[in-house]
């Protein structure tokens, strides 16, 4: 239960930072809406953390080891920036909006052994799944430092676009510019 929970709280968040790249190119502020939802995923992140702890028995420390960075990233950075007036740079506000999906990756694969475990048949629902959701995200990330300083990026279909061909290795027209666009391609 509590992993279908994070894992509805990581859509959240790749929605909540969809919407944000999308709809302000570059002009990011931390509203209260989003560091409202924020602090409510990870607050959900650090409660599955801790029911998985207690459910470990014995085994606690082991446990601890082989898990705290889903701990470090279930903080809520940005709400922590936020209560203590530092605003980040654009960068820095990318990744950190991004830190609890790390966690939300761990929920979707775990959802995904469940998946392939039951039928042999879901596997190749769960390789499409997670193509299209890396392809999603790395356009996003592409548009997001794209959108403005490369003449090819005109909307987000043409980050679609260019993420879809570099999947299949086919290849785009487009070409990263700018230097995290180049190392992200």
């Amino acid at each position: 239960m509590m992993n279908l929970l994070t894992f509805i709280g990581s859509i959240v968040i790749f929605v909540s930072l969809s919407v944000d790249i999308m709809r302000h190119h570059g002009d990011y502020d931390l509203s209260t809406g989003y560091l409202g939802i924020q602090l409510v995923v990870c607050l959900i992140f650090i409660l599955d953390f801790f029911v998985s702890l207690a459910a470990a028995g014995e085994r606690r420390w082991r446990f601890f080891a082989r898990n705290f960075i889903f701990l470090l990233v279930s903080i809520p950075y940005l709400n922590i920036l936020h209560w203590t007036g530092v605003t980040p740079s654009h960068e820095w506000y990318l990744i950190l909006k991004s830190v609890p999906l790390v966690r939300g990756l761990y929920a979707m694969w775990l959802i995904i052994k469940w998946m392939v475990s039951y039928d042999t048949r879901n596997l190749m629902v769960s390789y499409l799944f997670t193509t299209v959701g890396f392809t999603y995200f790395s356009a996003l990330i592409f548009y997001s430092f794209e959108y403005g300083a490369n003449s090819h990026v005109h909307n987000f279909g043409d980050c679609l676009w260019w993420a879809w061909m570099s999947v299949t290795t086919v290849g785009a027209e487009i070409f990263a510019v700018t230097a995290v666009g180049k190392i992200f391609s």
